[in-house]
């Protein structure tokens, strides 16, 4: 298996919102908010991207505070964390100003449940203008909408969903060592769209590949294959 990133639609789509957070005009909110269902590539997304950019990602953890948030952005922007939340805002705010950088926050499902965390984020935007990208699951969006002041400001709104066939074609293109036909591209989608499940079907078909000398995979193939398992 080639380890290579692979520009789903997922990916196309994130890029573009991405670009247009950069390039908004005077009075465009610039706030973001990506999501979707596990198994989609959400994080690796970002990742692709932030190793692009010197854009600042923090994962949220299920008991972080509002201190504790501001230390880790503090960190991230290459300070060490000095003083109580008072001080750690206008450090994080400061060094936002003086260099702006996108803060990507994942995870964010875990900090919807507090309201201060979530409105420190948004007077973190309000006062520097700098974009924050948050990347959560599938109810991100719901939960999120409970904070109008802070909704109000996403200017996009990307949802990753379930791979399409291109999609599965793309990636087992850019990733198999063995060439799929049509029919097995589309086993594949049918078993299941997320990451992890095309995956296994592509070490399946290398390992079939392998075995019996074949520069091609099947469905029947693949189908062969789970039957025997």
């Amino acid at each position: 298996m080639r380890n290579v990133f692979t520009r789903t639609s997922n990916v196309v789509r994130f890029a573009e919102a991405m670009a247009r957070l950069q390039k908004r005009g005077k009075g465009i909110p610039g706030m973001a908010l990506v999501y979707g269902e596990p198994g989609l590539g959400k994080t690796k997304t970002v990742l692709w991207f932030l190793a692009q950019t010197d854009a600042v990602f923090i994962r949220a953890k299920a008991l972080m505070t509002g201190t504790w948030l501001l230390q880790e952005i503090v960190a991230e922007l290459g300070e060490a964390p000095a003083g109580h939340s008072a001080k750690l805002f206008r450090q994080c705010t400061t060094l936002l100003m003086d260099r702006p950088r996108t803060i990507f926050i994942d995870e964010v499902d875990y900090l919807t449940s507090n309201s201060r965390v979530i409105e420190t984020l948004r007077d973190i935007y309000d006062q520097t203008e700098t974009p924050i990208v948050f990347v959560g699951m599938g109810h991100a969006e719901r939960s999120l909408m409970r904070f109008k002041h802070l909704y109000d400001r996403f200017s996009e709104v990307v949802r990753f969903e379930n791979f399409s066939k291109d999609d599965v074609k793309t990636i087992a293109r850019d990733m198999c060592e063995v060439a799929l036909n049509d029919d097995a591209v589309d086993y594949i989608h049918e078993q299941g769209a997320r990451f992890r499940s095309i995956t296994r079907h592509l070490y399946t078909a290398e390992h079939i590949a392998r075995t019996n000398s074949l520069k091609e995979i099947t469905r029947e193939h693949l189908a062969a294959a789970r039957k025997s398992k």
